[in-house]
């Protein structure tokens, strides 16, 4: 098994992110005991592009869907891949995270464009503009609750931006259920500063 940071990871990089309402009944499979949130019959995915660079504990591309679920603030991570065998280890074993492994290709000007293609095949492509950011930082924090249950803590810090994107999803793919949908929001988080996991006790 690949050796991996101890928790918690401090990370730094870009984010991409866009909010997708369906029908609770098309929401993918969530752990034991926790529950969608849902408004007005229609539960949340949440999808994000994450390019982790350089100055963190480590860098390597990201494509994620989470279900926003009844916990506080919280998350459910239900479909994430990665082009780092050590993320992949690490968020498998810290915090039950089901990562599996893609090739990503990514392009941050002048728009930001991602694709992503696993050994079975193409999983999505997308292409943001970013409209306008906020002149400063801002802060959030929230939790990632995977099979067990394991909560993990998350804190962010992060110039937000408002964007417009177009996704292409193979419909045959592990996202086959957004294809044919649109998001109803999409954003950038640029120059974020993320810790994730908590510290062990001593």
């Amino acid at each position: 098994m690949e050796s991996y940071p101890p928790q918690p990871w401090e990370m730094v990089g870009q984010a991409y992110i866009s909010a997708w309402r369906l029908p609770v009944a098309a929401l993918p499979a969530l752990p034991a005991g926790v529950r969608p949130i849902v408004v007005g019959g229609s539960g949340f995915v949440v999808t994000a592009w994450v390019d982790y660079q350089e100055g963190g504990v480590l860098s390597y591309r990201e494509l994620m869907a989470t279900v926003p679920v009844r916990a506080g603030l919280a998350a459910s991570i239900t479909h994430i891949w990665v082009d780092s065998p050590v993320s992949l280890a690490g968020g498998r074993e810290l915090w039950n995270i089901p990562k599996d492994l893609a090739e990503f290709e990514l392009a941050h000007r002048p728009r930001f464009t991602a694709s992503a293609r696993s050994a079975d095949g193409p999983i999505a492509e997308a292409d943001y503009q970013v409209l306008g950011r906020l002149p400063f930082r801002l802060p959030t924090a929230f939790s990632v609750i995977q099979e067990g249950p394991k909560k993990s803590p998350v804190k962010v810090t992060g110039r937000l931006a408002a964007a417009r994107s177009s996704w292409k999803i193979d419909p045959n793919g592990p996202l086959g259920y957004l294809d044919g949908r649109r998001p109803f929001a999409s954003f950038a988080l640029l120059d974020f500063r993320m810790r994730f996991g908590r510290a062990p006790q001593s």
